[in-house]
């Protein structure tokens, strides 16, 4: 089963979200994560890195570049082959089989350009994979969220449930606490709970503890119970 994570724009917590998942399902199944295109860092060392580190599951980086910019722009500005869509989706299916789960992760929110002529939108189309949205949960969210849910049904996916990234801790912000009611009446996607917001560099003891996910949901909306 292959599921696509996206977010509701950078930074809002997506690679701690693909860990706790892989974290999560790694129970019953066999998990890999993937990284298809990583900008901002060196070969290995990114996203892919931070989540072997917390959830202990393999991963896959297919494209790097090392200006943190939108994966199109890194390409162009470093004078290389941007990324291919065909090339992406086989690769990732490749990785697929009866008994694993393979997450993929995309860039940035759902329609930054992994290249000049696609997105991560586009990847979950070809692979016809359901999607789970991290979403920002303080003053604006909502508006980031109903957009990015409304992006994502208008191009033919299956938005199965919203993650809160990077939740304050103590939780007594108003708007926080209210939209994080206010998320699922809006966008008509199940809110499966939230991440803790952790430090830059995380220990897995502070991972661990950090996670506030509904796994029975998590599995029911997967459609793996």
């Amino acid at each position: 089963m292959i599921i696509t994570i996206t977010g509701t724009n950078t930074n809002v917590g997506k690679t701690i979200a693909c860990a706790v998942l892989a974290t999560l399902l790694a129970d019953t199944h066999e998990v890999c994560v993937v990284k298809p295109v990583q900008t901002g860092t060196t070969v290995g060392m990114g996203d892919v890195a931070t989540v072997e580190k917390l959830s202990g599951v393999k991963t896959h980086e297919f494209y790097s570049f090392p200006e943190p910019l939108s994966p199109h722009l890194a390409a162009r500005r470093a004078h290389v082959h941007p990324a291919k869509l065909e090339v992406i989706v086989d690769q990732i299916r490749a990785l697929d089989a009866s008994d694993k789960i393979v997450l993929v992760e995309g860039s940035g929110g759902l329609l930054v350009r992994l290249a000049e002529d696609f997105t991560i939108a586009d990847v979950a189309r070809e692979l016809d994979s359901p999607v789970i949205m991290v979403t920002s949960l303080g003053l604006g969210s909502l508006n980031a969220a109903e957009l990015s849910v409304e992006a994502a049904t208008r191009r033919g996916l299956n938005v199965v449930g919203l993650i809160g990234g990077l939740v304050p801790v103590p939780l007594i912000d108003t708007a926080t606490i209210l939209n994080i009611k206010e998320l699922p009446q809006l966008t008509g996607i199940p809110y499966l709970g939230g991440i803790n917001q952790l430090d830059d560099d995380p220990t897995p003891e502070k991972f661990a503890q950090a996670i506030d996910i509904d796994a029975a949901a998590l599995r029911r909306v997967l459609m793996l119970d």
